[in-house]
This record gives structure tokens, sequence and C-alpha cells, in this order.
């Protein structure tokens, strides 16, 4: 069921599967449960790139050959969901550990997977598709749902989902925003950093195509029900955009990996891999492509990457870029808490260090909403955290710092050398940057103390990190670890 030759793994590879998870996503948004729970915990707004990556690497370890991971893998999924509950806008309840709810993430993804074959004119065959049904049931089996929340065979499950289709997906927010909204401010990936306008027109063109062939791609009676556009000619277009991704799964194999795009994805500057050569040249090029598109078309000026405007930034800045981790324009509890899970996801934490750093964010909201939250709405505005900087740093945020420096200090030695470093700032898509200097990587800092045993790198003392963090979180300093980690897409 798992591995390197179950069917997952040949469509995790397929360049079509990555309009499928596009369609997917969106079937996802309409259950009103998961709809709501995105709107109110999700970084998926602020930081799509980020939550792209870390989902395909919860994938990949989940369909992975090695037991031992998917147990530890699952375990870190269940104790994610479990902090996610609330009411919708409607008083309605959600529980991301309804198994009824996670059957239903699971079967949109199996059914986008058949659907994205049968619009590029290659049907799966029945033994296939019940095959890659199969590998999707002991997915939710490893997850530790029982049996019953997917229907046991194919025929079932077409009834099931139809029911799902017609009875309980709804137009929700989570939808709406996805549709129309996510593309129009799409971040550049990392690798397009530093190239605005370059991305912007390639988003002012893509954006349009890919929203007008994912609602093509919805059933039609879900899409009338919703309310959603018939544009005219989307159904031609859909089914060419698939025929034509479907022909790249002819290139080289390096070429359509997973892995590789997304590692290209997220090549930091000062990556060792041996395609930042290629790559830096081609960035020049574009960048002079970007120069000349700002002269013959009315493209606006677009921001460039945080790094790139001076080591401060300003109040409304910081809080947009770091502290509102969810997009909805407040700080509250979800945004705090989404930091908590990328740095646990980042460490890929056990059980006890997870829930520690948990609760040292949660005894920072606690301090911060009593120093900030003036009007008592259990929320902290823009104006409100403005007017109240200098409270960001107190007791509560140094113990932040100081468990999160424990995590990474992995084998507590009371100091972070270069590989503890990567596993926390440079980790991406099962990839690590060899070659940091960390301390001046980090923050240039003298604290970063010198490899006391022998020159196998620099380390980062406990008093520089938290030096750093606290500078980081409280007096808006740029950092080119942190910013990475927490600010950026």
């Amino acid at each position: 069921m798992f591995g390197p030759d179950s069917q997952f793994q040949r469509f995790f590879n397929d360049p079509r599967w990555a309009l499928a998870v596009l369609r997917a996503t969106v079937l996802e948004a309409a259950h009103p449960q998961i709809g709501a729970a995105l709107i109110d915990n999700s970084t998926f707004v602020t930081h799509p790139w980020r939550r792209l990556r870390n989902t395909l690497v919860s994938l990949q370890r989940m369909f992975g050959p090695d037991e031992g991971i998917r147990q530890r893998e699952a375990a870190r999924l269940n104790r994610l969901h479990a902090r996610l509950s609330g009411t919708d806008a409607r008083d309605r309840p959600y529980d991301a550990m309804d198994p009824e709810v996670r059957a239903w993430v699971v079967a949109t993804l199996f059914e986008s997977s058949v659907t994205m074959c049968r619009l590029s004119g290659q049907p799966l065959d029945r033994a296939t598709m019940e095959q890659l049904y199969a590998e999707f049931q002991a997915f939710l089996a490893a997850l530790g749902d029982g049996a019953g929340h997917l229907p046991p065979t194919l025929k079932e499950f077409w009834q099931y989902y139809d029911h799902m289709v017609e009875e309980e997906l709804e137009d929700t927010e989570a939808l709406r925003i996805i549709l129309y909204k996510l593309f129009d401010h799409l971040p550049a990936p990392p690798l397009l950093h530093g190239l605005p306008t370059v991305w912007a027109a390639g988003r002012a063109l893509a954006g349009p195509v890919l929203g007008a062939i994912t609602v093509a791609s919805l059933p039609e009676s879900f899409r009338r029900r919703a309310g959603l556009p018939e544009i005219p000619g989307a159904q031609a277009l859909m089914q060419s955009v698939y025929l034509a991704t479907g022909l790249a799964r002819f290139l080289p194999d390096d070429w359509v990996q997973a892995e590789n795009v997304t590692s290209l994805l997220f090549l930091s500057p000062d990556s060792d891999d041996p395609h930042l050569a290629t790559l830096t040249a081609l960035r020049g090029r574009m960048k002079r492509a970007g120069a000349l598109l700002r002269l013959v078309t009315p493209f606006p000026a677009q921001p460039g990457p945080a790094g790139g405007a001076g080591p401060q930034r300003d109040a409304e800045e910081f809080f947009t870029a770091v502290l509102d981790q969810t997009g909805d324009g407040y700080l509250d509890w979800p945004d705090l808490a989404a930091m908590a899970r990328e740095l646990s996801s980042r460490l890929d934490l056990d059980e006890p260090a997870e829930t520690k750093l948990y609760h040292a964010y949660a005894e920072w909201w606690k301090e911060l909403q009593a120093a900030l939250d003036v009007d008592g709405d259990g929320r902290i505005s823009k104006e409100e955290y403005a007017a109240g900087v200098p409270s960001l740093a107190g007791p509560a945020l140094i113990r932040v710092a100081e468990v999160l420096f424990g995590a990474t200090d992995a084998d507590g030695d009371g100091s972070i050398d270069a590989d503890e470093y990567r596993a926390l700032f440079r980790t991406a898509f099962r990839r690590t940057v060899a070659g940091i200097d960390v301390g001046a990587d980090v923050s240039g800092d003298a604290d970063a103390d010198a490899d006391a045993d022998g020159g196998h790198g620099a380390r980062y003392s406990r008093s520089a990190f938290v030096k750093d963090f606290l500078s980081f979180m409280s007096g808006r300093s740029r950092s080119t670890a942190f910013d990475p980690l927490l600010a950026e897409a």
C-alpha cells in the first residue's frame, strides 16, 4: 500500500497532480466544517507556499516505505488536528478530529486523482482505481480512524461522493477565497524573491486561468448550487490544460519529480545546490525582463522581498508579515498557534517537546491579551499593537525563546550546531543546505560562539539565540534566519 511502487507515488510525481490537488483543496474547503477551520486557523492565505511545502512533506512521510516515520507523522497530524475546533459564522461546531471530516479530505484527494486522469484523456482502469482507493483507505487507517468512514467498495464510494456533493457541500468563504482572492495576492515563492514585476505579470496571466479551469473541473451540480460562474470556453480550456500538463510526464524524471521541483521553489540564495549558479544567471535575465515590463506595461509597482528594505520594518508591516499568521487583520491565539505549529513541524518534535512549545506560546498570548487588548474583544488590532509594542518583550516571550532553543538543541549541549541550525531554519522538503556559518547567517552577533572542539563549524549560544529571537519578535529587526521561517510565504 505504501512505498515507491504504490499508485500514490506514481501520481505524486505526475505534473497533473498539481491541478488535482488544487481541485481537491476547493472541494475540501466547500465542506462547512473544513471551510470554517481553514478560515479560523489556517495560514493558507498569508503563507501558501509554506502550507504547500508542509503538505507535501507530510504526504511523503505518510506514503513512504518507513512504517516508523508513518506512525510518527500520523501522531503529529492527530495532535495538530486535536487543537483545531470551534464554531463557524453560523455557530455550527467544527472539529478537525471528526472522522467523517477527515474521511472527506482523503476522499477529495482520491476522487481528484481519478478525475485528473479522466480529464486528460487517460481514464484509470478498474484495477488501478481499486488499488489507489485501497491506498487512500490505508492512509486513513494509519491515522487511527476506524473502518466505515470511507465506504468499503468503489461502488459505494461513488454513491457517498455524490451524496456529499449534493447534500453536504456549501459555498463557503474559504472556497471563495481560494478561487477568487488567493491568486490575486499570491506572494512569490522564495526562488522568485526580488523579481516582483515578473511575478506580478505571471500571476496576472496564470491566476485567472487556474481559477477558471478549477471551477470548470468541479461537479456541475455543485457549480450550479454554489453559483459559480460559467465562463464561455472554460471547459475546453480546462481539458486543454490537463492534456498539455499530462505531456510533461514524458520529460526526464529529474524534471518532474515533485521533490526536485519543490526544492527549487524553496532554494535559498546561500544554498550549495549545483543548480544555484544556473538559476542565479536566469534570475539576472528575469530581472532585466522585469525592468522592460515596467517600461512597456501598466503593472503597478510591486513590493520587494521583506529583507530588501533595510534592517527595520515599521509596526504595521511587522504586524502583517509576522504576527497575523492567519491573515484576518487581527492577532489572536490561532496566529500564535500557527507559529508553534510551524516550528514544531520544522523540528519534527515529539509530543512532550511540542506540548511545551505550545504552552509557552499560550502563556505569551495571555500576557499579550492582558497588555494590549484594550477594548476587551479577545483579539489585538494593528492599532492596539502599535500603541503597546514594548509590551511584546515580556517574560513569557523570553520563555518561548528558551523553549524553542531547548527544542532546537537536540543533543542538549547548550548550543546549536550547524545540523541543528539547519533543522530549524533551512529544512525544506527533505533537503538541508550545507556549509552555513551559523552565527554569521543568523545575526553576525559575537555571541554566536566559535566551535570549541576543533573547528567543526560555528555554534549558536543560548544567549545569542534568545537575544535574536526577542529582537525579531519585539524589536521588529529583520533576520535572515527568522524572516524566512515566520514572515515569508
